[in-house]
């Protein structure tokens, strides 16, 4: 899932200053689920501007809708009057679905209400964590399901660095050393061998270094 957490109000305040309407869109699965985009946290936010700006002496009415999926265009068509009569949209999506807002809603403002931080899972209540940075070449065949390029703090591919120490990372002690829990695991497969392998230097190019990305199914296009 990709995880994101909201704004500080005052951003929020000041990227919305000027405006007199608004619409405040909540996202139905990834940002619901992290508790940062769901219709309560809309419903929330909401109120907390109106009275902020009460408070300034600017009020502002709030409009407030949560789609399934604001990352496709399906799902925001029913917006499409609400956004003809408010100044301004407000995004609790991720960046993909402020992005997805802005282009299916090319003559108004869109602005994002979330900080976006990384694809990952809970762990415990309230607690999510890194899993993968999609970077379009998955290794975790070789690692017993666990991502060196997510976990390691250095993505290093071939074994811990030198500053691990009982299991801990050296960038931060609080942290499990990834390559630590990848030979735990491997060696509770039995399948230790495959440390043996040395994997090859990354090749960046299919991950962000190699420009915006896409996935092609053709057969699938119409």
């Amino acid at each position: 899932m990709i995880v994101a957490e909201q704004k500080s109000l005052d951003e929020i305040k000041g990227m919305i200053a000027g405006c007199k309407r608004i619409l405040i869109v909540g996202c139905g699965t990834c940002t619901t689920v992290c508790f940062a985009g769901g219709e309560k946290e809309v419903g929330i936010l909401a109120a907390e501007l109106r009275m902020a700006r009460k408070l300034d002496g600017d009020p502002i009415e709030t409009v407030e809708r949560t789609v399934q999926r604001q990352c496709e265009w399906e799902y925001l068509d029913p917006l499409v009057e609400e956004v003809e009569r408010v100044d301004a949209i407000l995004s609790l999506g991720c960046g993909i679905g402020v992005q997805a807002l802005a282009e299916r809603f090319p003559d108004k403002i869109v602005l994002p209400a979330l900080n976006t931080k990384f694809l990952g899972l809970p762990v415990e209540q309230g607690v999510w964590s890194e899993r993968c940075q999609a970077c379009g070449d998955c290794i975790l065949d070789k690692t017993g399901g666990i991502c060196p390029i997510a976990r390691c703090s250095k993505s290093l591919l071939n074994g811990p660095c030198g500053g691990s120490q009982n299991g801990k990372c050296e960038i931060n002690p609080e942290l499990d050393c990834a390559w630590q829990l990848i030979y735990d695991r491997l060696k509770a497969l039995g399948r230790l061998d495959l440390l043996a392998e040395i994997i090859p230097p990354k090749d960046w190019s299919t991950a962000r270094h190699g420009g915006p990305r896409q996935v092609v199914r053709e057969d699938l296009r119409l």
